[in-house]
This record gives C-alpha cells, sequence and structure tokens, in this order.
C-alpha cells in the first residue's frame, strides 16, 4: 500500500480526486478520513494532517513559574508531544501496512518539517518504509501530476531549519516571558509575552510612538490664489515658495495681492510621463496591498491560504517576484476568456507579444502568486472574492502596458509674484485599467496658453504645522520586517497578530499600549540587545545555512543558546531596575484619567470578587466609580474624551472584532438614559382600565365589577383565591393578571 501525506484534509481530498482514476473513496481510519483508490493494481491511500500534529514543549517539572528559574529553561531537554492524537494513531495504523510514504504537504520550511514530524512516526512503527517528496505550487489537475511524476528526496536540511526555528522560538520566548511576567508580577491570562521576532518588532512601533510624542511642529504658510478664465472655469493655483517660514514674508506677498484683479500665464508646460506596471506578488506585496483595501495581514494571508488549498491561486507564502519559464502564461490567462474577466483576458489575449514584469527578488522554490483556475464570484464568500479578484487582477497588470498621463505645468504673475498650478490628465490607462486599486485622480486644468490675462477671483492663507512621522501601517511593518531580517514570509503577519492579542497595539496603522511602552522601556534601558534586529537577524541568516546544508542545526541551536545567556547576564546584572521599570509602567497603563469629584487618578481596577471597575485613587474618602465590560482585555487609548477628561477604553475579545466602548463615563451617562427610557416606555404601556389587559373581555368585566374590583389597583390588591370564588374565574388566570399589571 502506498500513503500519501498532505498538510490538510482538505488538500488529501483535492489530490485524491486529482490522482485517482474515478471517485476515490472515503475510509475513516481511527476517526480520521482518509481517501483510498487503486492506481496500476496498487492500492493508495490520500491522508491529510492538520499543520503540526507534534510539539516541541519542556518536561512538566519546568513548568512551575515560582520554582523554576527562567534561566534554567535555556538548556533544558526538550519533548515531542503529539497535538492530534486521532492522526497520529492513524499515521501508525496506515504506516504499518505501508510499502511507500509520499510526503505532499506544502514546499516550505514549514511544510517540510511537519512532513517529517509525519515520516518519524511512521518510522517507529515500520523502519524500512521507503519514502520520497513531492513538490508543487498550486494545487491543480497539470502541477499535482507533474510533481507526483517527479517526486524528489525529503529535504532533512530543510526540515532542521525549520526545527531549529521552533526550538530557538520556544526557548526565547518561554525563558524571556517568564522573566519579565515574573518581574512585573503579570501572570496568568495577563502575562508578559516576550520573544525573538515579537520583540524587535514591538521595539520598531515604540519608537515610532515615541519619535511622534517627542515631535515639535514648526508652522508654516501656503499661500494659494483662486483664478478663472474667460469661461468662468474656476481652479487653484500657489505660490511658487510652497511652504513660507517667515511670517514678515507671507505679510508682504499678501499685500501685493491685495489690489491684484488679474493674473497673467507667463509658461505652459505640457509633457507625458509613464507610469510602469507592477511587479507580481510575491508575500510581502500581496500582504501590503491587501491592507490598503482593508485587510489585515494575518486575515488576508488565512484567505489566501483557503484559496490555495482550494485551488483557485498559487502558493501564498514566497519571496519570488519573478515567473518562471515554466509557467504557460498564455495559457493562464486563457482560463479566463469567459466569465467577469474575459475582456482583460481576450485584450491580453490579442497582444502579439506577453512580457510580463520583473521584480527584484528570484528565487527557485515557488513562484509569484498567481491565479491557477477561474473562480465564479457564487463559489466565494465576499472576502475571498475581494482576494481572489486582486490576485487575478495583478497577474493581469503584470502583462499591460505601462500607463500614460498628459501633464501640464503652467506658471501665472500675480502682482510680480509668481503662482504656479500642475494638472494630471490619465490618457492610457494601460495596466490601471486592469488594476484599478488606489488610482489617483486626475487634476484637470483648462485650456492656458502663454499670455492669457485671467481674473483673480480671491487669495487666502493656509496656517499648518509640520506632522509627526506617520504610525505603521500593518502592510508597511511587513515590508520594514522583511528589510530588517525579522521573521520569516511564513510568520511576519503571525508576529503582528501576536502583537494584538497580547494587547501591545490596537488600531491600524499600528499604536502602542501602554503595556507596550513599559515592556519596551525597560527593555531598551536595560536589555537593549533583545530589542534590537540585528540579533534575530543574525539567526535567521544561519537557519537559512542550515537549509543549504552550509552548517549543522546543533551549531545554530548552541549559538541561540550563548546569546540567550548573554542577555539574561544582562537582564539579571539590573534585576531590580527592570521590576520597578515595568512595575511603574504598567501601573501607568491603568490610569484612564481624573475623578471628577477629587482629581484623583481613576485606575483600572478588580474587586475583592474580581469584577473590573474604573475606581478613584483617593478610596475610601471618594468612592466615585464607572463599571466595565465583564470580559475582554481592556486597552486604554490616547484619545480623551472632551466633556469629562477620561481616555477612550478599547475591548478585546479574542476571536472577535475589538469593541470601542469609547469614554466609559459617556457610556454610562447613556445606559442610564436607556434604563430611565425603558422605565418610562414600560409606564406608559402600562393598563390604565381592566378591559385594555389582554383576556379581559366585557363579561369577564362584568363579573369583576360585580365581585367589587373595577380598577387595575384594585385588581393589582385582591385577594386571588378569595376573587376567584367571587368570580368562578381560575386563581392562575387572576395571578396572571396581576403579575402583568404589576
Amino acid at each position: 500500500m502506498h500513503l500519501i501525506i498532505a498538510e490538510k484534509h482538505i488538500a488529501a481530498k483535492r489530490i485524491a480526486a486529482i490522482l485517482a482514476p474515478k471517485k476515490p473513496k472515503k475510509v475513516r481510519v481511527s476517526g480520521v478520513d482518509t481517501y483510498e483508490y487503486e492506481d496500476n493494481e496498487d492500492d493508495k491511500i490520500v491522508m491529510g494532517l492538520s499543520g503540526h500534529i507534534v510539539e516541541l514543549d519542556f518536561p512538566k517539572e519546568y513548568n512551575n513559574w515560582q520554582k523554576v528559574n527562567a534561566e534554567d529553561l535555556i538548556d533544558a531537554e526538550l519533548i515531542t508531544k503529539p497535538t492530534q492524537v486521532k492522526i497520529v494513531a492513524a499515521l501508525k495504523k496506515l504506516g504499518k501496512k505501508a510499502s511507500k510514504v509520499t510526503i505532499a504537504t506544502d514546499y516550505d520550511g514549514e511544510g517540510e518539517l511537519i512532513g517529517v514530524e509525519a515520516l518519524d512516526i511512521i518510522k517507529k512503527v515500520n523502519q524500512d518504509i521507503q519514502f520520497d517528496r513531492v513538490k508543487y505550487s498550486a494545487i491543480t489537475e497539470k502541477e499535482i501530476k507533474n510533481a507526483f511524476s517527479n517526486p524528489v528526496n525529503v529535504d532533512f536540511n530543510l526540515a532542521d531549519a525549520g526545527h531549529s526555528r521552533q526550538v530557538i522560538d520556544l526557548v526565547w520566548g518561554a525563558s524571556l516571558t517568564r522573566y519579565i511576567s515574573l518581574s512585573a508580577g503579570r501572570l496568568g491570562k495577563m502575562f508578559l509575552s516576550v520573544g525573538r521576532v515579537q520583540s524587535p518588532t514591538l521595539a520598531l512601533i515604540v519608537d515610532r510612538e515615541k519619535e511622534r510624542e517627542a515631535f515639535v511642529p514648526d508652522p508654516y504658510w501656503e499661500v494659494y490664489a483662486t483664478l478663472a478664465n474667460s469661461n468662468g472655469e474656476e481652479f487653484v493655483t500657489q505660490h511658487k515658495t510652497q511652504r513660507f517660514w517667515d511670517k514678515n514674508q507671507v505679510n508682504s506677498v499678501v499685500d501685493k495681492l491685495k489690489d491684484c484683479k488679474t493674473a497673467e500665464v507667463t509658461s505652459v508646460e505640457k509633457s507625458t510621463k509613464q507610469d510602469k506596471p507592477p511587479s507580481p506578488f510575491n508575500t510581502t506585496e500581496f500582504i501590503s496591498a491587501a491592507n490598503s483595501v482593508g485587510f489585515t495581514a494575518s486575515n488576508a494571508m488565512r484567505i489566501a491560504e483557503t484559496l490555495y488549498t482550494n485551488g483557485y491561486i498559487s502558493y501564498p507564502r514566497t519571496d519570488n517576484t519573478v515567473y518562471p519559464d515554466s509557467l504557460d502564461l498564455r495559457n493562464l490567462i486563457a482560463m479566463f476568456k469567459s466569465g467577469q474577466f474575459k475582456q482583460y483576458a481576450q485584450y491580453l489575449l490579442n497582444k502579439s507579444n506577453l512580457v510580463p514584469t520583473r521584480g527584484k527578488k528570484e528565487t527557485q522554490d515557488h513562484p509569484p502568486i498567481y491565479p491557477t483556475s477561474a473562480a465564479k464570484k457564487s463559489e466565494l464568500n465576499e472576502d475571498e472574492w475581494k482576494i481572489y479578484e486582486m490576485v487575478v487582477r495583478r497577474f493581469f497588470a503584470t502583462f499591460a502596458d505601462p500607463a500614460k498621463w498628459e501633464t501640464m505645468k503652467v506658471k501665472f504673475d500675480i502682482g510680480s509674484e509668481e503662482f504656479r498650478a500642475k494638472g494630471a490628465r490619465l490618457i492610457s490607462p494601460g495596466w490601471r485599467w486592469f488594476y484599478p486599486y488606489n488610482s489617483p485622480e486626475d487634476k484637470i486644468l483648462p485650456p492656458l496658453k502663454k499670455g492669457e490675462v485671467l481674473t483673480v477671483k480671491s487669495s487666502k492663507v493656509a496656517d499648518k504645522e509640520t506632522q509627526p512621522p506617520g504610525r505603521y501601517g500593518q502592510g508597511r511593518l511587513v515590508r520594514i520586517m522583511e528589510e530588517l531580517g525579522l521573521g520569516t514570509k511564513a510568520t511576519r503577519h503571525e508576529i503582528i497578530s501576536k502583537l494584538f492579542s497580547r494587547a501591545y497595539v490596537h488600531s491600524n496603522p499600528l499604536q502602542p499600549t501602554k503595556t507596550a511602552f513599559a515592556v519596551i522601556d525597560a527593555l531598551e534601558n536595560y536589555a537593549p540587545t533583545i530589542t534590537k534586529h540585528e540579533m534575530t537577524s543574525k539567526l535567521e541568516e544561519d537557519m537559512e545555512k542550515i537549509s543549504e546544508g552550509k552548517i549543522k542545526e546543533d551549531e545554530v541551536l548552541k549559538e541561540s543558546r550563548d546569546m540567550l545567556k548573554s542577555m539574561f547576564s544582562e537582564l539579571e546584572s539590573n534585576r531590580d531596575n527592570i521590576t520597578q521599570s515595568l512595575r511603574n509602567g504598567l501601573r501607568e497603563d491603568k490610569v484612564i484619567g481624573t475623578c471628577p469629584e477629587c482629581e484623583s487618578r481613576l485606575m483600572v481596577r478588580r474587586s475583592k470578587r474580581g469584577s473590573r471597575f474604573i475606581g478613584c485613587d483617593g478610596y475610601p474618602d471618594c468612592t466615585f466609580s464607572l463599571p466595565l465590560p465583564k470580559s475582554g482585555q481592556i486597552i486604554v487609548t490616547d484619545k480623551v474624551c472632551e466633556d469629562h477628561g477620561i481616555n477612550h477604553i478599547r475591548v478585546n475579545i479574542p476571536g472577535k472584532r475589538p469593541w470601542n466602548l469609547g469614554c466609559p463615563h459617556c457610556n454610562f451617562i447613556e445606559w442610564q438614559k436607556e434604563q430611565e427610557n425603558n422605565k418610562n416606555k414600560q409606564k406608559d404601556t402600562t393598563p390604565k382600565s381592566i378591559t385594555e389587559i389582554n383576556g379581559i373581555g366585557k363579561v369577564t368585566a362584568e363579573k369583576l365589577e360585580n365581585a367589587g374590583v373595577s380598577s387595575v389597583e384594585e385588581l393589582a390588591n385582591a385577594d386571588a383565591v378569595e376573587l376567584s370564588k367571587q368570580t368562578n374565574l381560575s386563581v392562575k388566570k387572576i395571578k396572571n393578571w396581576q403579575e402583568y399589571v404589576a
């Protein structure tokens, strides 16, 4: 029996459907779905894993944070334990019977390691098993059949590189996280996460925020004049000195403009410029593009992974920006001759020469991201379609002509002062027709010629200030991480996602919380190596050398442990300072404003029962308080309520969109109003007479009146048992009416 192992169940199902001569048979093995078929009298079984089915961990004796020093984790011997018990059992059962195993997991360091993990499990029950590997970049019929016709050897060096990354990230993350969390006194769910890649990335965000806070704006002025031609067409011009730093110069210009009623065109310069088509998508460019249209890095990659496993796009984890010669590009475009993209496909197919753009990075593992099959909109959900459409359009754009713009630069004389205006008009959309995202708009000027005299309709001075450097958006941060060697194409989006989950950042562009400031300040002041990219990028380079067979894994793991020990030496020599810095910083993280009653600090607090609330630092003399949601991480933002001087709050709940609570005081006031309105509504719907009560008709009302009950109040106060005897109405009915009235 020949066992084929894919990385996920959906990939296994698709591979089996492609390879089987007829529909494969679904068979459940140890609770796991597998797909069986016969090919050339050979029984074949395809099964999917669930990513990593085993994980590295520390032995149980290292789990007690209070008894085991964080530094002891560095040299601890790691153990491997199963995370998917059913899949491991199925592997062992099938592996015993198999004569051959083919690893068909995704082809990258992570996929190779996942495949080798499965192979190691099988080898324990079948030492003599034969095995090989297939490599593919898309789960399509052509790619899969070609891969299985040309198997290769398992790349154990690549798997070792992936394994070394697991070991290094676990040991660094666990030891540093334990040390910093214990120092800060932040244990349980609110522990402080520290990591080899995570911390330098967070430092980038915090350092940018510090630049913004330290930024001192400089005032400057811009002078504009609105002109009109003889047809009444108006447009705006700007003084040739785009920014005036001296107010006296501005006043001098304004004085000259006061009596000017006309402006003369002194020069008109027309030209055309080309806007080159974009390069093919690699992972970084894809994340950046998806982020610009509203997708977070992690969400974009999750959707891309789904599209890949369903056969719609190629493998989304790639550094490559050059299509390989092996791709039949014309045939790929021809897939779209019918359907939503047919006009674009037909246009390209009519070109005599299809030459795609080439990016700066060319690798041999996977091609750039491209569409592998034509999808219908009805086959995908809304977000999947948006990502798929973007990939298709980007693919088309790489074969398109440059966009062409007609530009116009005009100079004007207004009271001996030179003003200027620029116009631009898209005359040939080229690639922008295929890929319309974030396109610049035309800026049209009316026809103008040298010597023409125009009317000055108005002039104005704009008071402005220089702006601080912008925060990093997720797309931009991924680019910077790539440039600095932080993480890999497969992990960068996960690092950003982790920063959100640990309440270190919020919003997009990314804004650090006070917790992030506390952690990075303590590390930068007393153990700065942890926050620098040089250390982690050096390890990334060495892990790459493992995959190339230039260095052994043990050498890199020793180097990593030595680095970590030197950092702990740094930490230990500054233990008291780090503890003080963290605790001071984290206390500030709980401050949300000033108490309106006594002007003490308002803090996020916990009651003796564990519930959260906002309380005054002046307690017990001051008892002012505000409620907080029962669950979710509380993030204090820098936005302050104008009415109450209290910071706005966001609530992070795992698996859900963050909830912007806003000002807690405003929120509480609105809640009180809502409660009062509900009471008033209830009063408005209270029956005024007995006959307004549902179920009391004319006959019943007469019975009640004969018993001395003629008003709602009398009914509410009556003895239900006694009234039942007098009216022959059931006690239950009477009590229901009384409850309704109450």
